[in-house]
Parts: structure tokens; C-alpha cells; sequence
């Protein structure tokens, strides 16, 4: 797609990482058929390539308008174009670039970024984990809409945290808000790699990916929580006492896997970002080495009937279209003795959750949720797993089915008093 840049842009690293993507768009129009957001609306400016028509638009110096602005807000992120794309546009850095463009030249209204500022401050803050305990506390009363955000009691097993030591050590990213929503998650992955003879190591100051204030438009703060992890994790990893940084939220592990690329042009950190980003492993790119260390625990628990019953699994968008990786969650545990299963229709789908959408974007995240409950119900499933915690929240907001993440279902079966 040929593009003349306007003077201002000319020259900027925006302007020129926008124009080299907009030249691999042929319009072909392959995007429309998998984006979510077309599919509800059945709007052109409310898929991929409407909506890059529209930046295209603003680059070369049209005035973007509220309008504009809407239509930009109403993706989910989801990459799922990308996946689809047979020139390989990266439409998702694309959409950052012209969501921080029209921000710059259309005021949002006084609500609209007082909810966004409570959420990429209030979701990272060390008072959401309280606040978090209160709203659960308070759980029965809450009005539905807020009762949809907070989950019910943790799991028993959410504080048990394997004490032996190991000559195998990765690092492990917590998180901003898992510690507070599901505990569980980081724990159980902690005894599971216990069991395959792997050490997790959590740096106490490493925090938020940066995905959340990123995705908010406020670039300068996802880069200094970026910043702030590579401190953390940066004595670990230069003296080679760890081998791997893992990540159990696959959300923040399509974002840490980019530090290379978010922080190319800072000198301080390029170097060690990239190596940052190289040594991060989505937690199932461990599973091969997993299956081989606990399944002879596993046959005896597969003998008894512990893992019986239908797993209906929905791969999140940040593992199958962010980071391109397919199956192996589903081929692991299989191997294990699982029942598993995606979806028989659109499982490429976002399940509409997408970080904040759900709370900027309620009707439609909503009608995507419930969408791919449909899809997932088909399987007849006992429970349904997932991989990231916005995921897991979104989806069990919608059925009295329990969502969990597939590392949980793994401990609980490794178990015995669970088994």
C-alpha cells in the first residue's frame, strides 16, 4: 500500500515503522473473515483493513476525529489478521502506532480517561491486592458487573510453595494482578516445575509486562515498567544463574518477548532487552520437558480414573496468533492422559477478554465471551482451561462451568490429596 507521508511525520520513528508496514498491505481483504470485531459489526472501518485505510489516512495528514478514535478503540489487539495475513503486515504495532497518533490530536472525554487511568494505575498499584481481598469479602453484594471481576475464594493450595533447591533455576514473572486474582496459578506452576526438577525464581521488584499501561496508551510508563523487570531480573540473568525467564500469563509473555523491539532505540537497555527477550519461554514451550519428568506420576493417576473427563481448551490470543504457538498444550497433556480439546468452531476466536477491553469495551467483550462459551460448550466438557488470567476471569464470568488455567489442572492431578 503506497503511502506519502505528511511533513510531521516524516522522518519520526513512528512515521517510518507505520510506513513499512503499510507497504506490505495489498487490501486483499483475507483479514476481515477472522477479526472479531468485523464479524459482530459487519462494519468495514471496524476491521483490519478499514481500520488501516483510517491510519493510513491520518499519516498522510487528514484529521482524525472522534470517530476515528472509536473505531480504533473497538479492536481488540487479538492479532488473529496477523495470523491470517498473507503479507505478513504486523498490524498490531501498526494499530499502536495510530491509536498513539489520534490520541495526540482528539481529547477523549473527562470519563473516558478517568477510567483509563485507574485502570493502568489501579491494576498495578500494591493496593490492588487488598482491595482485591475487600472485593471478594464483599463478593455476594456487588452488582453484577463488578461481581464479573472478581473471582471467588482462592485455591487451598494457592499459598503451598515448593521449598527445595534445585541445580536447574528459571526465572518467573508474577505478574500485576494474578498474585491478587489467582494466586494459584503462579503456585502451581512453582510445584510443577518442582516435580521436573526446576527451581522457580521470583525477583520481588519485577512487576507489570508493560503490557497494560502500553495497550492504555501511556508508552513512556510501559517502558519504564519494562525497564524496571530487566533491573529485577538483570543479576539472575548476567551471571547466568537462571536459564530461562517463564512466563505463565501468555498476555505478558507476547509482551516480554518484545522487549527486544520496544526497547531497540534506548542504548541503556537494547542490549539487555534483547537477551531479556530471548531467554523467555511461554510456560507450555516447557511442557516437553515436563510430560517426561511426571508422566510415569501421572500413569497411575490416569489408572484410577483422576484424569477423566472432557478439558475443553481455549488457547488465548496472545499464545496462538502474538506468539505463533499452536498445539502443544493440547499434545502435552494428551500425552499425559487428558482428554483435551479445542473448540469445533472458531477456535482462532478472542474470547473478549483482551486485557481492558473488557472493561472499555463491556457490550461487545461480552458478546464475544459468550460466543466462545457456545463454541466451548459443544465439547460437553468437565472444566474449561485456558493460559492467561484475563482469560480465565472473562470466560468464568460467563458459566457456572469451572475455567482454570492447564498448569492447575496438571498440579491438581500430580496431587494426591487432589486426585
Amino acid at each position: 500500500m503506497q503511502t506519502e507521508l505528511a511533513p510531521q511525520y516524516q522522518g519520526t520513528p513512528d512515521g517510518e515503522a507505520a510506513q513499512a508496514i503499510l507497504r506490505k498491505c495489498v487490501h486483499c481483504g483475507f483479514c476481515t473473515a477472522t477479526c472479531p470485531t468485523y464479524q459482530l459489526l459487519g462494519d468495514e472501518l471496524d476491521g483490519p483493513r478499514g481500520r488501516i485505510y483510517l491510519m493510513k489516512q491520518v499519516l498522510e495528514g487528514a484529521v482524525p476525529s472522534r470517530a476515528t478514535q472509536l473505531h480504533l478503540d473497538r479492536c481488540l489487539t487479538c492479532r488473529n489478521c496477523e495470523t491470517t495475513c498473507p503479507s505478513g503486515v504486523q498490524y498490531g504495532e501498526l494499530v499502536e502506532i495510530g491509536r498513539r497518533l489520534v490520541d495526540q490530536q482528539v481529547e477523549r472525554p473527562v470519563t473516558e480517561r478517568a477510567v483509563r487511568w485507574l485502570l493502568k494505575e489501579g491494576l498495578t498499584s500494591p493496593l490492588f491486592k487488598p482491595a482485591m481481598a475487600l472485593g471478594q469479602l464483599a463478593r455476594p453484594l456487588l452488582p453484577a458487573a463488578l461481581k464479573d471481576k472478581v473471582p471467588g475464594a482462592a485455591h487451598p493450595r494457592a499459598k503451598h510453595w515448593p521449598q527445595r533447591e534445585h541445580a536447574r533455576k528459571m526465572l518467573m514473572l508474577a505478574g500485576c494482578v494474578q498474585p491478587a486474582m489467582m494466586p494459584n496459578v503462579n503456585a502451581a506452576t512453582a510445584r510443577v516445575l518442582d516435580a521436573a526438577g526446576i527451581q522457580t525464581v521470583v525477583a520481588a521488584k519485577a512487576g507489570c509486562c508493560g503490557a497494560l499501561r502500553t495497550h492504555l496508551n501511556d508508552q513512556q510508563g510501559g517502558l519504564a515498567d519494562m525497564r524496571r523487570n530487566i533491573d529485577a531480573w538483570w543479576p539472575d540473568v548476567a551471571s547466568g544463574a537462571v536459564e530461562a525467564i517463564v512466563m505463565n500469563a501468555s498476555g505478558c509473555g507476547a509482551q516480554v518477548k518484545d522487549y527486544g523491539h520496544a526497547l531497540a532505540h534506548d542504548p541503556a537497555y537494547a542490549d539487555k532487552a534483547r537477551l531479556v527477550a530471548a531467554l523467555t519461554r511461554d510456560l507450555s514451550e516447557l511442557l516437553p520437558e515436563i510430560v517426561a519428568a511426571v508422566k510415569p506420576r501421572l500413569q497411575a493417576a490416569s489408572r484410577k480414573g483422576v484424569l477423566a473427563g472432557m478439558l475443553a481448551f481455549h488457547p488465548p490470543c496472545t499464545l496462538q496468533h502474538a506468539q505463533q504457538l499452536r498445539g502443544g498444550v493440547e499434545a502435552g497433556l494428551r500425552e499425559l492422559g487428558f482428554e483435551v480439546a479445542v473448540a469445533m468452531n472458531e477456535p482462532h476466536l478472542c474470547c473478549g477478554s483482551a486485557g481492558t477491553y473488557s472493561v472499555l469495551q463491556p457490550a461487545l467483550s461480552h458478546q464475544l465471551r459468550d460466543r466462545k462459551l457456545r463454541s466451548l460448550a459443544e465439547l460437553q466438557p468437565k472444566a474449561i482451561i485456558s493460559a492467561n488470567v484475563g482469560c480465565i476471569s472473562h470466560l468464568q464470568s460467563g458459566t457456572t462451568l469451572p475455567v482454570k488455567h492447564w498448569i492447575e489442572a496438571l498440579d491438581d492431578a500430580l496431587d494426591p490429596a487432589t486426585g
